[in-house]
């Protein structure tokens, strides 16, 4: 191979290298989230366990807008459940604005490490909505927390888990622009 071609490969091919790392490792790092748990990502289940155990957790519930027009909080601030039952929250966000606003929800769980426990039945976010001038919308959340998490004892000393929610509008959503799904 000659010397001038060796030259423009080094040069080319780990600059493209790393561009399709870069462009790679969003949905990478979203799917390792999901996947894990890390961040406090909870997961979404389709059916409760049917295993209840005597372990309870409190679940505190915390509400945010980000730059949104928005009053957003929870009906109740807190709800003990055992391990694998069925809860029930529900949020209340009202537009204080003069004009339609699309929104989106993501969410959160702390700490972190009870992420991968906490599972979500039936949950808002992600699910752009608009809310009309003045208007209120009631949003229900049914979940559950794993009874699997007992058997850690990693998570002996979680005794509340905070859900926290935060409003963004549509445009600005992070994930909105790079084809993340919208549940």
């Amino acid at each position: 191979m000659n010397r001038n071609l060796r030259t423009a490969l080094i040069f080319t091919v780990p600059p493209l290298i790393m561009l399709g790392l870069a462009a790679a490792s969003k949905p990478l790092y979203d799917r390792f989230c999901r996947d894990t748990g890390f961040g406090g990502t909870t997961r979404i289940a389709e059916a409760a366990p049917s295993d209840i155990i005597d372990r309870t957790v409190t679940i505190r519930f915390d509400a945010n807008v980000n730059n949104v027009p928005l009053k957003f909080r929870p009906l109740e601030t807190s709800h003990e459940i055992h391990l694998g039952e069925h809860g029930l929250a529900f949020y209340e966000a009202t537009n204080t604005s003069s004009h339609p606003v699309s929104v989106i929800a993501s969410y959160n769980v702390t700490p972190h490490r009870a992420g991968p426990y906490f599972n979500k039945l039936e949950c808002f976010c992600f699910t752009e909505r608009v809310i009309g001038p003045g208007e209120t919308k009631t949003l229900p959340v049914v979940f559950f927390v794993d009874p699997y998490m007992d058997q850690k004892p990693l998570m002996d000393d979680v005794h509340t888990i905070t859900l926290s929610y935060t409003f963004f509008e549509t445009q600005d959503f992070p994930g909105a622009s790079n084809g993340a799904s919208l549940d």
